[in-house]
């Protein structure tokens, strides 16, 4: 037995016949000191609830409920994995919930009303649109109102580069802009290949992400969304072509942002952008 007093890990994936299916992006983490080093980042779990995505056999999920964690719901699109994860329910009586179903459907405000964290370690081929939906749905009546109080994810580290950088770097993004615009983004710790089974071709990393209390500059939501995808969905262009898609006198736009026409994306600040969104919001388009 584990220091959990249920079997370890590589016995529940045998005695269950569990293999990781690429197209669910499985990749399990079987070490449970890892899990708890984890579980430990996301910071006081005693007070709040805990979502978890993807959960698999279920080594993440012992890890938070081993440090405490009040209560867990972890979402499962994986029917395969449904009975590991009841034999850890009935050994924490009340502390897990299990909802198999598709996360990219299940907001986390689904599953509950109160505060929550969200620590996963995401499945590689949804963890984006995850994040970036998380995000666009603390926004409620144009009102930033995050209710989570912080997540600490797992994502391939390519892409936690991505969320964490800043302008003038070659990772800075449409998914850097508004991971800083409305969070504090850090990359915590990396986490080697061979941790996983089956391990993946690329190194993992943390990022936790605690909600700003309101976002870092103004701006419209939508507006923003569609000024960086314009801006970053042609980044090798100049400012000055790639934003004639939504605005008409792009060049004039720069100009009142204080902003070079000859500037490119990778350069503007998450604040600069915001600024370009209010102008939008006032210029024709």
């Amino acid at each position: 037995m584990s220091e959990d007093g249920l079997p370890p890990l590589r016995d529940v994936i045998a005695q269950h016949d569990l293999r990781a299916d690429k197209k669910f992006g499985q990749n399990f983490i079987l070490d449970l000191n890892l899990t708890r080093r984890i579980a430990r980042t996301a910071g006081d779990i005693s007070s709040c609830d805990v979502i978890e995505i993807g959960p698999g056999p279920g080594g993440l999920t012992r890890g938070l409920l081993m440090e405490g964690a009040r209560k867990v719901f972890v979402i499962e699109a994986d029917k395969r994995f449904l009975p590991a994860l009841a034999k850890i329910a009935a050994h924490y009586p009340g502390r897990l919930e299990i909802v198999q179903g598709d996360a990219l459907e299940m907001p986390p405000e689904s599953l509950t009303d109160q505060p929550y964290r969200v620590v996963s370690n995401l499945p590689y081929n949804v963890a984006t649109p995850l994040l970036t939906g998380w995000l666009q749905a603390a926004w409620r009546d144009a009102t930033w109102q995050p209710q989570f109080l912080s997540m600490t994810l797992m994502f391939q580290k390519e892409v936690a580069q991505r969320i964490v950088a800043q302008h003038g770097e070659k990772a800075y993004g449409r998914l850097a802009v508004l991971a800083r615009w409305l969070t504090h983004a850090d990359l915590v710790f990396d986490v080697d290949r061979q941790v996983f089974v089956p391990p993946p071709k690329v190194t993992s990393a943390i990022v936790q992400l605690t909600p700003r209390a309101t976002p870092l500059a103004d701006a419209h939501p939508k507006t923003l969304q569609n000024l960086t995808a314009a801006a970053f969905g042609q980044r090798r262009k100049m400012l000055r072509a790639s934003l004639k898609q939504i605005c008409l006198e792009p060049q004039d736009l720069l100009a009142r942002a204080g902003i070079e026409e000859t500037a490119r994306a990778e350069e503007i600040s998450v604040e600069a952008f915001c600024k370009l969104a209010r102008l939008l919001d006032g210029a024709p388009s």
